[in-house]
């Protein structure tokens, strides 16, 4: 059966059609907001996967470059593997919408987005949001939702419910809050030094917007959804927890867990399981399920300790940040290197400056190229967790740290105008006890200071935790969590800033949302801690940029040349700028307005390359002096060449003070010569004299 539903959101109509197309999966929504139309499917399996325990939920948003009417570049002309803001987009899909499936369904479940066509006025990533929502709550598929979200963007200090694409790039606020009807499940933002309290206003602009699309949703599932259908339970049984317990007392799981060694509490945990699995070798299937039930029992052990009894696993208060250490220039020739270090989590961050023809160019699902001049990638090899196995490059989780940390530096990174370099920044995690990107963002700060990166604050980043109880009142929050009290705990939530406000937020949750009071505390604990770690570990090894940068990296000088005379500059087929090129030794960018850098590590061929462009396109003066190479010898005379593809003619009466029958008498191909311009001929040609300039 066919429907189709609309609402105003934003000052735009968002339609959905349910029945019309893709009928054979659990749940199907075509969404049509503006011009952007979105396919969001939802699809799950008859039976659990075995041997697992994890919910194997897999988003997908697939960006069809038929959708802004382009051809994708390459040889196949095909999409390849997913963009980056293809995967940073299912991310924040899955974030929210993962706590609301029943914790004990192993069924796999796919959430597919296909996106059919662009309107620049309405962004698709928003739409996909909303569509896998919808398209789960209608379906058969187990979920406690529906849920929603909303996208805030702010210009001049005013907010924008789902601003289009040109207001999300150019404002100061780029917001994403997913609701379900009580709470807030999901945060993600990027922010131009946003104050505290701004940022908690927009949050909550946001959440009251998204009761009326759950209003929406619920209408949708009243009318169309289908029944959710009956699954095999995965949960551990509580005759095995009793079990468990006397074997293993829960004093004896107090002492395994709680230290703040990493090592000694694995090989702690290690010895229980091997004690229980020689307690259970009887018992198949619970063997089969133990790894699961001694998580579980971890979980409710060191819960149980941090809400009751405010104990931390590594004996932490609280509001304590596990020790910081920092240094900066550890790795030499590189451009710039930082360690930051917390507790069990370091990370090494290595900055690069090259020239901006060096940016980042991206194909995406906009009208134009997109140029990315700040680069900021993260690694998280297996030894940093005393594991092994083999390296297969970014996975999505690397993706989105990299991006969290990326997008909290831009609002501090210099103008192109002021610093005229393309910038990579690689945060290599050497060690991982808990929240690698906030300690990212760190090193990456300290890194471009000491690159000499004019970047206008200090950025510092620190994560939130929570252990929640049975009440909405009954809750601790956590500073700096490790990686054991993000595992149990209810959030991770992370916030990056400077001294004035916030540049990023992160928020993850395993619970079905979170309370205004929790919001708020935990971004004014956040505040607090980036604050301590700046003047206690960052300042103390570099308080500012570096007024140079590094002796490795390459220089870069800008000049402004007349936009008419860049063809000049250039020359037939780019002959003229490569020969500059080649023989000065630098790299050359010029922009359309008449910006060019010149970049090099030799300041002698630096120099060079911009007297051949200033000489280029200037015009000859009479009476001044010029030097040049001899490239050609006439009968008549000789042509100089003073700067690639600038050249100028000596007659033969001009060459030397006596009369001369031949030129290759007094002149040979390759000689330097000194020129004086004698200004235009009786043909309007300039013409120079090697005799009067001696």
């Amino acid at each position: 059966m066919y429907k189709s539903y609309s609402i105003e959101i934003g000052g735009r109509t968002l339609t959905v059609d349910v029945g019309r197309v893709a009928k054979q999966a659990n749940g199907a929504a075509l969404m049509h907001y503006g011009d952007t139309t979105v396919l969001s499917t939802a699809t799950a399996s008859e039976k659990p996967r075995e041997g697992i325990d994890f919910f194997p939920l897999s988003v997908e948003f697939e960006e069809k470059m038929y959708s802004v009417g382009k051809i994708p570049g390459g040889f196949n002309k095909r999409e390849g593997k997913a963009s980056e803001n293809a995967i940073l987009t299912a991310r924040v899909i899955d974030r929210p919408m993962r706590p609301l499936f029943p914790k004990d369904y192993r069924n796999d479940c796919t959430l597919n987005n296909l996106v059919l066509s662009v309107d620049p006025e309405c962004r698709p990533e928003l739409v996909a949001m909303l569509g896998s929502a919808i398209a789960t709550s209608i379906s058969d598929i187990p979920f406690c939702g529906p849920c929603a979200t909303t996208q805030v963007g702010m210009i001049d200090g005013q907010f924008i419910i789902n601003p289009s694409q040109e207001q999300w790039k150019s404002g100061d606020l780029n917001l994403t809050v997913a609701s379900t009807a009580e709470k807030v499940i999901m945060i993600e933002a990027g922010a131009n030094e946003i104050p505290e309290a701004k940022m908690i206003e927009a949050i909550y602009m946001a959440h009251e917007e998204n009761q009326k699309i759950i209003e929406f949703i619920n209408k949708m599932v009243a009318e169309v959804g289908k029944p959710k259908h009956e699954y095999e339970s995965c949960a551990i049984p509580e005759e095995m927890f009793d079990e468990m317990k006397k074997i293993v007392t829960p004093e004896e799981m107090e002492g395994a867990v709680f230290t703040d060694e990493k090592q000694v509490r694995e090989e702690n945990i290690r010895k229980i399981t091997e004690r229980l699995e020689e307690a259970f070798a009887e018992k198949e299937d619970w063997l089969a399920i133990l790894g699961e039930a001694i998580y579980q029992y971890e979980k409710k052990t060191v819960r149980k300790m941090i809400l009751k009894d405010h104990k931390r696993p590594d004996g932490r208060e609280i509001t304590q940040i596990r020790p910081l250490a920092a240094e900066v220039d550890l790795i030499p020739r590189v451009h710039g290197s930082a360690m930051f270090t917390r507790g069990q989590t370091q990370i090494c961050d290595i900055c690069t400056l090259a020239p901006l023809s060096d940016m980042q160019k991206i194909d995406g699902l906009d009208s134009n190229e997109v140029n990315k001049r700040y680069m900021h990638h993260y690694n998280f090899p297996s030894y940093s967790v005393g594991e092994t196995k083999p390296s297969r490059g970014p996975g999505r989780r690397e993706i989105g740290h990299g991006a969290l940390a990326e997008r909290a530096l831009i609002p501090v990174l210099p103008s192109e105008e002021e610093f005229p370099y393309a910038i990579r920044c690689v945060s290599e995690t050497f060690e991982s006890n808990g929240s690698t990107s906030m300690a990212s963002t760190c090193a990456s700060c300290m890194s471009l200071m000491a690159a000499g990166v004019p970047i206008k604050k200090m950025v510092a980043g620190i994560s939130c935790g929570l252990v929640t109880g049975d009440t909405d009142d009954d809750f601790v929050l956590l500073t700096d969590i490790q990686g054991l009290e993000d595992f149990f705990g209810d959030m991770d939530f992370k916030v990056t800033g400077t001294t004035e406000g916030i540049t990023a937020i992160q928020m993850d949750i395993k619970i079905h949302g979170l309370t205004r009071p929790i919001v708020e505390g935990a971004i004014a604990r956040c505040r607090e801690a980036r604050l301590f770690i700046m003047d206690n570990c960052m300042k103390p090894v570099i308080a500012e940029p570096r007024k140079t940068v590094n002796e490795y990296a390459p220089k870069i000088v800008q000049i402004k040349i007349d936009p008419e005379k860049i063809g000049d500059v250039v020359g037939q087929r780019g002959k003229t700028i490569n020969a500059i090129i080649d023989e000065c030794g630098v790299k050359i960018d010029i922009t359309d307005d008449g910006a060019v850098s010149v970049c090099g590590t030799e300041e002698a061929g630096m120099n060079k390359a911009i007297e051949y462009i200033n000489m280029i396109v200037s015009e000859f003066e009479e009476g001044k002096m010029y030097t040049g190479k001899v490239v050609s010898i006439k009968e008549f005379g000789a042509f100089i060449e003073f700067a690639p593809g600038k050249e100028g003619m000596v007659h033969i009466s001009k060459i030397a003070k006596e009369r001369i029958n031949r030129v290759e008498d007094v002149l040979t191909l390759g000689d330097v010569v000194k020129c004086k311009c004698l200004g235009k001929d009786k043909m309007g040609r300039i013409s120079f004299s090697i005799k009067d300039a001696k």
